[in-house]
Order: structure tokens, then sequence, then C-alpha cells
């Protein structure tokens, strides 16, 4: 996205004049993409550490050419690493944890490059990679998740069941407060052990299929066919006919579009005080992350670098995602049949603790976003 007031984060800064440096903001922006300096002073956010790109050296070769060659590399140095230890006489389960995550970043940067600037690849080769990237990411991801979710949700029992629960939401009156509370702490510790115990079982399970899932993925003809397309990409990056020596906008307007979906999106949100139980809202702070990531690789593509400014607001839809499917674990949890009541109860508790944790990511979401514009009307 063009906007006359500010310079977009996707493209890279012209010479400066004399006396001016690259990242010397308007003196008066106040357009949708308008960063918030009010945290710092006034003062410019820092450039990014690897520093801007040069306008002149963005083009499929020299730009998008080799970072998708780099994460190939490193997608086969991750594959590599994961099968050493891996194996029945490598007792690293944390080396294997970590090169699966290697695995799953360098795959999802690939699809999202692919997915932002498939204009200026062949169409055919990136849409079939994307999706096998997408595929083998999807597996990976699930046994992380579960056994992420269960120390959640674990921990959060824990400190719900302590000396005192989560101050009410609304006015009560005193002696009916403490009357509750009491109450209400007594059920709870009867059924927090029944109730992490019945998460124990249901994540155990769901994690354990997820891992054997994994392994037979991993052994399939299928992931051997994404392994040997990533291969052959960290040689040879088939590109679009006719793109070799464009300029700069082949990748500059792709990149400036995925910011401009990200804009959007997130102008688009619910409002701060909207309830916490709608889970029918969800969908749409997934959606800003999912975009938020598509702008951050695109981002590393153009400039060399992910922007910093952003870092606290992923993070933030990072916890959300995590909040809300606990919840949702939470829910569906106490719907098993035949429960006792006080652990239907302490699941019901969870349950509401998580959704105000999604509250709260939200929350730090609006308070970290770079761009002020774009939450000032609900």
């Amino acid at each position: 996205m063009r906007r006359p007031d500010q310079q977009t984060t996707t493209r890279p800064t012209p010479d400066a004049a004399p006396g001016t440096t690259p990242d010397t903001p308007p003196a008066e922006a106040t357009g949708p993409g308008t960063r918030r300096t009010a945290d710092t002073g006034g003062a410019a956010r820092s450039p990014d550490p690897a520093g801007p790109r040069p306008a002149g050296d963005l083009t499929t070769e020299a730009a998008l050419a080799p970072y998708l060659q780099g994460q190939a590399a490193e997608f086969l140095r991750s594959l590599r690493l994961h099968h050493e230890h891996s194996a029945p006489a490598d007792s690293g389960g944390h080396d294997a944890a970590a090169a699966t995550r290697a695995l799953r970043r360098s795959a999802r940067r690939i699809s999202g490059s692919l997915h932002t600037f498939r204009a200026a690849l062949d169409p055919l080769w990136a849409d079939q990679l994307r999706a096998e990237l997408a595929w083998l990411s999807g597996i990976l991801a699930r046994e992380h998740a579960y056994a992420n979710r269960l120390t959640r949700l674990v921990e959060a029992l824990h400190q719900l069941s302590g000396p005192a629960l989560p101050a009410a939401r609304g006015v009560r009156d005193a002696g009916e407060s403490a009357t509750s509370d009491a109450q209400g702490r007594a059920a709870l510790g009867v059924g927090a052990a029944r109730a992490g115990a019945l998460l124990e079982r249901r994540l155990t399970l769901a994690r354990t299929r997820s891992h054997s899932a994994a392994l037979q993925a991993l052994g399939s003809s299928r992931f051997h066919a994404v392994a040997d397309a990533v291969a052959l990409l960290a040689s040879d990056v088939p590109l679009a006919p006719g793109t070799a020596g464009r300029t700069a906008e082949a990748l500059l307007e792709p990149a400036e579009r995925a910011e401009q979906r990200l804009l959007t999106a997130v102008a688009a949100l619910p409002p701060d005080d909207t309830e916490p139980y709608n889970e029918a809202q969800d969908a749409a702070w997934h959606q800003a992350r999912l975009l938020l990531r598509l702008h951050r690789y695109a981002h590393e593509v153009v400039l060399g670098a992910a922007d910093p400014a952003l870092t606290g607001a992923g993070h933030a839809l990072d916890l959300h995602r995590d909040a809300v499917e606990a919840a949702g674990a939470a829910a569906a949890a106490a719907r098993t049949p035949r429960i006792a009541p006080a652990t239907a109860y302490a699941l019901g508790v969870l349950h509401a603790d998580q959704r105000h944790e999604v509250e709260a990511a939200r929350t730090v979401f609006r308070e970290t976003w770079p761009y002020a514009a774009a939450l000032s009307t609900p």
C-alpha cells in the first residue's frame, strides 16, 4: 500500500538527503499507517538490525530468490538434525523438539513467501509446494500444541485452586461475596484434581496420536516428495516468465498489499469493550495473526529483517491463540459424559479463566500495536 503521509514498512528507504537519516519519520503523519511514538517520547523507532535493503537491489534475483534458498537450506539442515536426534540411540528429546520447531519455522516462511509473492514465481509450482508445506507444518505443530496446552491448563488449575479464587466480575454484597467465595474454593478444591487428571488423559492421548501421525508423515512418500522439492528450491527458484530483470515493484506491490490486508483486518477487530465469552469473535483475531505473520515474512524479504516494532503485537496474538485453544479444551472436557459435578465446576472455572486470558491478550495487543490510527475507532 502506498500512503502519501507515511512510508510503508515494506518499502526500502531511498537515499536520504544530507543531514537526514533514512529512519526519520515525517513531521505530521496521521494516516492509517502512522506509528505510535508516545511510548518513546516522540523519538523515532530504531531501524531494522540488518539495515534497510537498497532499493536498487530489490529484484527477484537479488532478494526473493536468495531468501527462499536460505530458508530451504535451513529446512534441510533442520531435517538432518531431526533425523539425528530422533534416532533410537539418541536420548535428546529436547534437541529433537528444537529441530522440529526449526523445521516448522522455515516451512512457514517458505509457504508464506510463496503466497505473498506468487505473481513473481511459477504459480503452479508455488501453489503446490505451499499446500504441501502447510500440510507438513500443521502435522508437526499438533504434538507441540497439545503439550503446551496441557501445561498451561494444569498450571492454571493449580493457581485457581489456591487460597483464593479470582475476583468475580461485577459488584456484590460483602457478606454474600465472602460466603460464595468460600463455597467456591471448597468446590474447586474437590474438583481441581479430578479435572487435572481428566485433562491429562485427554490431552496426553491427543499428543500421543499426534506424535504417531507426525512420525508416519515424516516417513511417507508425500513428505519425501516435499523434501525433494525443497532441496531443488535450495539451488533453483522457479520464477515466473518475464520476471528476470523486473524492477523493484514486482516485490514491493505484493508486500504492500500484504501490509494493507493486515491493517484492514486490525481496523475491523471488535472493540475492547466486547464480552470475552463471545467466541464468534475469535476468528477475526486468528485471521489478524495469520496476516501479521505474512506481513512479517514479506518484511524479511524486502528489507532483510523482521520489523521489531511488531514483535510485541505478534507475541500477544500468539498468547491469544493459546488461550482460545486452552479454553476450548476445558469446555470440551467439561462435556465428558458422567463426570462429577465438582469436576465440571472446576472445568467451568478453568474455561472462564482462560477466556479472561483471551481478553487480556487482546488488551496487550492494542497496547503494543504500533499503528495508532488503526485502533482509534471502535
